[in-house]
């Protein structure tokens, strides 16, 4: 069963599968989540609302984010599901202090968001310490792949990229570029959340990542190396709240889940490529939504 309000997703983004059950609502409304999470073995808990969105809206972030966490929480808890999943952020850390980041890195979130997330990670391990409620909290780095979202303040990187490069306008980065992400492949994402759930140690948290350092410069020449275009690069303003590194430490994912990373950034960035101008034939119609203010 997927429960979203679809402020976001998209059902289109789901299989046709007549065994998919699919209900919307909001995680806020405890009554509504408790009646639908019942008979449910595992919880996979990634409902939020985005970074750029605690920006101008911090309260909303913070009611959905934690608030709209613990509603999940008590409610799986009640209904005796066997694991919960909290799907954190690598916000948490804010720029990294350690490099490479370990679980144990300090946590000093950069955003509302950040905060919020780590607020969601706080109640998550509370539960096992205080309930023995059997959970896990894994920390997933920058996902990029299929169903990336390019439009408005949710548009993502390597999407919005893409979008511009199609049509042959120049790439927007933020600030001079140099700031870091640990890119992570979705295949790779969801299987790390997967082994999580499967083999993960109650109370313990866990990097999913590629556990390599790109920057925002290098994610531009790529795309920009992918596709035909006459585009070029264009720096604007730092944006409120962006961190300046991220790069995971991945060994005890490793060594508890068995999760290594399969997709390199090379051939993910092609592989998106391929699916994206395989569903969008039309880039040109995809530059009113990119063009939305987008924080």
């Amino acid at each position: 069963m997927v429960i979203d309000n679809f402020s976001v997703g998209s059902l289109e983004n789901l299989p046709k599968d007549k065994n998919l059950r699919v209900e919307k609502a909001n995680i806020c409304n405890r009554k509504k989540i408790f009646n639908l999470i019942r008979n449910s073995d595992y919880v996979f808990h990634l409902a939020v609302q985005c970074v750029r969105k605690s920006i101008n809206d911090p309260f909303l972030v913070h009611r959905v984010n934690a608030e709209g966490t613990l509603n999940v929480l008590e409610a799986s808890r009640k209904n005796k599901v066997k694991r919960f999943v909290y799907v954190s952020s690598s916000e948490v850390y804010g720029t990294g202090e350690k490099i490479p980041m370990d679980e144990g890195c300090p946590l000093k979130p950069m955003t509302v968001y950040g905060a919020s997330k780590l607020a969601g990670e706080n109640y998550t391990l509370a539960y096992w310490r205080t309930y023995g409620y059997p959970s896990v909290v894994v920390r997933p780095f920058n996902t990029y792949g299929y169903n990336s979202h390019f439009n408005g303040m949710y548009g993502e990187v390597i999407p919005r990229f893409l979008v511009r490069a199609l049509n042959n306008k120049t790439l927007q980065i933020f600030g001079s570029g140099k700031q870091t992400r640990d890119f992570t492949f979705v295949d790779d994402t969801v299987r790390g959340i997967y082994l999580a759930a499967k083999k993960g140690k109650n109370g313990k948290i866990y990097n999913i990542a590629r556990g390599e350092e790109v920057s925002v410069n290098d994610i531009a020449k790529a795309v920009l190396g992918g596709v035909d275009t006459a585009s070029k690069t264009d720096h604007l303003e730092e944006r409120p709240g962006d961190v300046l590194r991220h790069f995971a430490d991945i060994k005890k994912a490793e060594r508890e889940l068995g999760f290594k990373p399969r997709v390199d950034m090379d051939n993910g960035i092609k592989m998106y490529i391929k699916w994206f101008t395989n569903k969008y034939s039309d880039p040109k119609s995809l530059l009113k939504k990119y063009e939305e203010k987008n924080w």
